[in-house]
């Protein structure tokens, strides 16, 4: 009875105990830079007005939902070109990449979330662009037969909404590790590709000298005197 265990067979690569060292140092190299990443970055503050569009008096009330879509859509635009920038205190291109509106499908409501490195700077921001918002439907109410109010002001954030340190190194280790694991996957594939190349070469340059040297050589004529 045979009683020899079964092996396990493995890539080359993977049987090597040094490979496996790559997989702890990627996890190591992804956590100190997701850590310092974290800990250099200036933390954002998120801040967020609410307002409402009503409709006037003998409008179709179905109107304010959809000029609230409107609204949202150009809340941005409607604040640079308003006095928005006056009253935040900011540039125009600092509204445009640092406010975001969102509008509810089923209400006629518009939120307005502007970030900035100080709470308070991110308060003043929101609050101006729907201050900006509820100037713009003051003038064109005429003739759109809506109007937006304030609904709710922005309140100051007590803590910042950019990940933490910590954080920041634990999703940077997980990159690593996956990083590593997938180097750990790939590079065993191309070795043992290479190493199959190497032999088929082998094999050629082999059987080609087998059958050159199977081919018998050519008999020497034998010499026969020449008649007289």
């Amino acid at each position: 009875m045979n009683t020899t265990p079964r092996r396990t067979f493995l890539p080359a690569g993977l049987r090597t105990p040094g490979r496996w060292a790559v997989l702890p140092a990627a996890v190591l190299a992804g956590a100190v830079l997701g850590g310092g990443y974290g800990a250099l970055k200036t933390p954002q503050y998120a801040a967020t007005s609410y307002v409402i569009v009503v409709p006037a008096e003998k409008s179709d009330p179905a109107a304010a939902l959809g000029f609230a879509q409107a609204y949202g859509r150009v809340a941005t635009d409607i604040a640079v070109t308003g006095d928005a920038q006056v009253w935040a205190g900011v540039s125009a291109d600092t509204l445009r990449g640092s406010v975001q509106a969102a509008t509810s499908p089923d209400a006629p409501m518009i939120s307005i979330t502007a970030k900035a490195e100080k709470p308070a700077k991110a308060v003043s921001m929101a609050d101006g662009v729907a201050r900006a918002l509820v100037l713009n439907s003051t003038h064109v109410a005429g003739s759109t037969g809506v109007k937006v109010v304030q609904f709710s002001r922005a309140t100051k954030p007590v803590a910042p909404v950019s990940p933490s340190a910590p954080l920041s190194a634990l999703v940077g280790g997980c990159a690593g590790g996956l990083l590593g694991g997938l180097a750990l996957l790939v590079r065993p594939k191309r070795a043992a590709a290479r190493g199959e190349a190497r032999h088929s070469r082998q094999a050629a340059a082999t059987s080609a000298a087998t059958s050159s040297a199977a081919v018998p050589a050519p008999a020497a004529a034998a010499h026969q005197p020449e008649a007289v």
